[in-house]
């Protein structure tokens, strides 16, 4: 067992196979537990402090019902609550937060700001979501896929659309966890090199596959998994309409899942917008299991507060 506590939360490239496999076999018995009606409470008297720069539904309620269920309090901050909105420091925050609360989550824009709010806290830093990485989802939707499927190692998760902070995660994810991933993206809309090299640094220790192209037929054909999000994030409104046209060949509907395994899962983020990146037919259909992905940012949120915070 390694000890998590007083980790920092800010990317999958921060922690080892070995780590993130504990972090997953943790959720799973956290689960077992709910539905079992038993219930542990590590963290009675702790406080989380959530900064949200970002809408969330997802991450805040998961979060907020995590730590209440562990035993402790979260104490929701959004970004018109704050004096770092009226030229505090993020230092200065972070140092404030730090004497007052056990962890802190953040959901923001600038994943800098994260990282700064990181070497300036004493406390744990969790991601909840940059322009940059998603890495809480990462996880919840790899507990997701291994729920389902029994296994991650030699998986192919296909992803199909804007190579973004989701995309990012994930490709770190399944390179850490030995899981295949081939990505499709309109051309000028693909991930960051930078993350595609740490994605690939991992997957030579693994043995997980790579594949980064244009083609969704390509990279869904015989899939375990396929995965989308939405093709124009939060700050990228301005976006929308040029974006609608880049991805318009990008949607996931039937006609594309049937290029996967006949048993093959559908997977998204939420929220979605049916008609767009993917087809009602699709997320509301027998492939998705989109919901359970949902849910299960509880458990996963639980096993990530329950390892770091003292």
């Amino acid at each position: 067992m390694h000890d998590l506590k007083g980790r920092d939360f800010i990317s999958l490239a921060d922690f080892s196979p070995e780590e993130i496999r504990q972090l997953l076999d943790a959720a799973h018995d956290l689960k077992r537990q709910q539905k079992l009606g038993l219930s542990s409470r590590p963290l009675m008297g702790r406080t989380l402090a959530m900064l949200f720069h970002k809408h969330s539904t997802r991450t805040r309620v998961s979060f907020a019902v995590g730590m209440y269920q562990l035993g402790g309090q979260a104490l929701y901050l959004g970004a018109d609550e704050l004096q770092l909105g009226r030229g505090e420091t993020v230092a200065d925050t972070a140092r404030v937060l730090s004497r007052y609360v056990d962890a802190i989550l953040i959901r923001t824009y600038a994943h800098e700001l994260v990282l700064e709010l990181a070497q300036e806290a004493s406390v744990p830093v969790i991601n909840g979501l940059t322009d940059l990485l998603h890495p809480t989802q990462a996880l919840a939707d790899f507990f997701t896929l291994e729920e389902k499927k029994g296994r991650l190692a030699g998986l192919k998760l296909a992803y199909v659309g804007d190579g973004n902070n989701v995309a990012h995660s994930l490709l770190i994810g399944a390179a850490k966890l030995g899981v295949n991933i081939s990505l499709a993206c309109p051309p000028g809309y693909g991930p960051k090199e930078e993350i595609v090299a740490i994605a690939r640094e991992a997957a030579a220790g693994s043995g997980a596959a790579i594949s980064i192209g244009t083609d969704p037929q390509e990279a869904v054909a015989g899939a375990d998994a396929v995965y989308t999000d939405v093709w124009t994030s939060m700050g990228q409104e301005a976006e929308s309409g040029a974006r609608r046209t880049a991805f318009a060949s990008y949607q996931v509907n039937a006609a594309l899942m049937a290029l996967a395994k006949p048993d093959a899962v559908f997977l998204h983020c939420l929220p979605c917008h049916r008609g767009e990146e993917v087809t009602a037919e699709v997320v509301d259909g027998p492939w998705s299991v989109v919901f359970d992905e949902a849910e299960n940012r509880l458990h996963v949120h639980k096993a990530i507060l329950a390892a770091l915070v003292r």
